[in-house]
């Protein structure tokens, strides 16, 4: 804690029988206080209390001062621990710094709004990988794979289409959910910019270094520890300016590394959960797994989260292997966060973890989130819709018959499956893991080969090919579409049928970036350290697939514009969604708009899956059809004036009656 002429450090470490506080001077901004010059280098002793916490308060302007702490054990050991509850870090994390984070706010800060959400159901997520956003040279942004690329305004490219920040504005998307941006260990940051073609400088960000501190590699300066805290809050304030909320993407269940993690060297044995022979469990499959049943580790986390919620203004938490945190820690921090911070925070997760974890029956898995206040992906859907995550394994979207039951249950918001109510299932076919949805559908159609997918072989070369870049320059994911005729492409149009589904069925949707531009990774499964290559978002895919993008931004303003699509409860879908018919690769559902006071009175939905054109019924009067045959939105394209409409294969139909 830094006040303006004092600063107290505290860290606790029961076991320690003698603390430390190391103290270095800065390494960037003005010149070292000459009163302090006696504590360059030194070790300074801290005091205990009863509870294990050691604590020091110094006098003087100690901002910008590098700071570790060096316990010392009963059996005489002794080690270095970057605080880890640090808010700042040196380049690479190797040092915590003392920062007045009131400096970091840039202007406009204080006057920072979240932008309002009145209930989850409303949000419509969006998730995005901070440097794939930017990187690509088609992007027009200066600051290429950098928080402040989310502050330039005004991108367009040659066509006139948005690029960029005021893409997604023009998207509709609520939020924009990011992979993470606390500091993780993978990538170099001294380098990051050195080569851009270097795999090695790139990664997803799910190795945690430092919980508290934003990622160095996406700051304009990784060697200024106050840089990345402002350009991260100027993103944030850039999106909220926009009506767009942040979701951060939080790794609480393992850390990186064990032995040498500041977890362990300040208190060994206690952060991570062990066997009943004293091994690390490794639940997570990186080799090991926060122990966050236990209380001071519980304490850690919540302080984490609302540290991110309060300091950076945060909106939303997505939690990764969410099942190794214990539903009592998911639910004292949902409770905390709505009742202190703010009620419209999003808090989500994985419900599962990778491997098996000693945590058993208190794990966060689908179905503990009732009524907890917080959501899980729903997998269950996800391959219902599309099949199964990496092989050609058909779900109905991608042309398998018999999944119509299952679809309804997803439809419904889960409600008869895991849910209490819609609020409690994010809804989604595709993520950053495993195959894309474009590789996932030419995946299920068998058109991997012809489009020159990488494949690689058991020491991770790529088959047939010197190196990805070779190969990538190779592959042609779109060879099959002709340019004049997108709509007609079947692995198109199964697309649209798929993220169509999400869109219009109850609970909270998400879509992965670039899906609305026909993203392909070349068939990588996993590309978490594939480099630019295969990650770069290709925004010249804008223009060439505007009609996949004008899709999806109708399919977005229609569930935006109208409430029906955005149930708040059990009973309201029990009352207010029929089903009209359920049948071979087929089905047709009803939603009663009135009685939630959306202006339409009748809302038809229809999703034939199969090649062929099906007629469906429909009740006697004049029907409005507002999305067909990859067209989408809130205006009429046609009008029905009888009691059937005929459904093209492999596409959705929503049609609205006033009567």
């Amino acid at each position: 804690m830094i006040r303006p002429n004092s600063c107290m450090f505290k860290v606790w470490s029961p076991k320690a029988v003698q603390m430390q506080l190391v103290l270095y001077p800065p390494l960037t901004g003005g010149a070292v206080d000459e009163t302090l010059n006696q504590l360059n280098q030194n070790r300074l002793f801290m005091q205990s209390n009863d509870d294990g916490v050691w604590s020091l308060e110094l006098e003087g302007d100690l901002r910008g001062y590098r700071y570790m702490y060096m316990p010392t054990f009963e059996d005489g050991s002794s080690t270095e621990a970057v605080d880890p509850y640090a808010r700042a870090v040196t380049m690479n994390g190797e040092m915590g710094v003392i920062v007045n984070m009131e400096e970091t706010d840039p202007e406009g800060w204080e006057q920072d709004v979240r932008p309002h959400l009145s209930h989850p159901t409303d949000a419509i997520l969006y998730e995005l990988h901070i440097r794939d956003f930017s990187i690509h040279p088609s992007s027009g942004i200066v600051h290429k794979g950098k928080y402040l690329a989310f502050t330039e305004t005004g991108l367009r490219d040659r066509e006139g289409n948005t690029l960029g920040i005021d893409h997604l504005v023009e998207l509709g998307i609520t939020h924009v959910h990011l992979l993470p941006v606390f500091d993780f260990a993978t990538v170099d940051e001294s380098k990051v910019d050195d080569n851009p073609n270097d795999v090695s400088n790139y990664n997803w960000g799910y190795d945690p270094l430092h919980y508290n501190v934003p990622e160095g590699s996406y700051a304009t300066r990784a060697d200024d520890p106050e840089a990345r805290i402002r350009e991260l809050k100027s993103m944030i304030l850039s999106l909220h300016r926009k009506g767009i909320g942040v979701i951060m993407d939080v790794v609480y269940n393992h850390t990186y590394n064990t032995a040498g993690s500041s977890f362990e060297k300040l208190v060994p044995g206690y952060y991570y959960r062990q066997h009943a022979d004293g091994t690390y469990s490794n639940g997570s499959g990186t080799g090991n797994e926060v122990a966050t049943e236990r209380a001071m580790v519980r304490q850690f986390i919540i302080d984490s989260v609302r540290f991110w919620a309060e300091e950076y203004h945060v909106d939303g938490f997505r939690f990764d292997l969410m099942g190794l945190i214990d539903i009592d820690t998911m639910k004292e921090l949902a409770n905390e966060l709505h009742s202190e911070v703010s009620s419209s925070i999003l808090l989500y997760g994985e419900p599962w973890g990778a491997m098996e974890s000693p945590l058993g029956d208190e794990m966060t898995l689908k179905g503990a989130q009732r009524g907890a206040g917080f959501a899980v992906f729903n997998d269950n859907f996800r391959s219902v819709i599309k099949g199964d995550s990496d092989g050609d394994g058909k779900g109905f979207a991608t042309g398998e018959v018999g999944k119509e039951v299952e679809l309804w249950t997803g439809v419904r918001g889960a409600i008869h499956d895991f849910t209490e109510g819609p609020s409690e299932t994010i809804n989604y076919v595709t993520v950053h893991d495993n195959l894309n949805l474009w590789d996932k559908v030419v995946r299920t159609q068998g058109l991997q080969d012809q489009l020159g997918f990488l494949t690689y072989n058991e020491d991770g070369s790529i088959r047939g090919f010197a190196n990805v870049e070779e190969a990538v320059r190779e592959a042609d994911p779109y060879l099959h579409i002709h340019p004049d005729h997108v709509l007609e492409n079947e692995t198109v149009r199964r697309c649209l049928l798929a993220n169509g589904i999400v869109l219009t069925s109850q609970g909270i949707p998400l879509i992965a970036a670039g899906d609305e531009l026909l993203r392909s990774k070349y068939g990588d499964m996993n590309s978490h350290e594939s480099g630019d290559i295969v990650n770069a978002i290709h925004w010249d895919q804008k223009q060439r697939f505007k009609p996949v993008f004008d899709y999806y931004r109708g399919l977005i303003q229609l569930r935006r514009e109208h409430p029906v699509f955005r149930l708040r409860t059990r009973d309201a879908i029990k009352k207010y969604v029929r089903l009209l018919e359920k049948d071979h690769a087929l089905l047709a559902f009803e939603l009663h708009g009135a009685a939630v006071h959306d202006t339409w009175n009748r809302i038809v939905v229809i999703y034939n899956a199969s090649i062929e054109t099906r007629t469906v019924s429909l009740s006697p009067g004049i029907w409005n059809v507002v999305t067909e045959k990859g067209q989408a939105g809130v205006d009429s394209l046609r009008t029905i004036n009888g009691h059937q409409v005929q459904v093209q294969g492999i596409s959705m139909t929503v049609l609205y009656s006033m009567s």
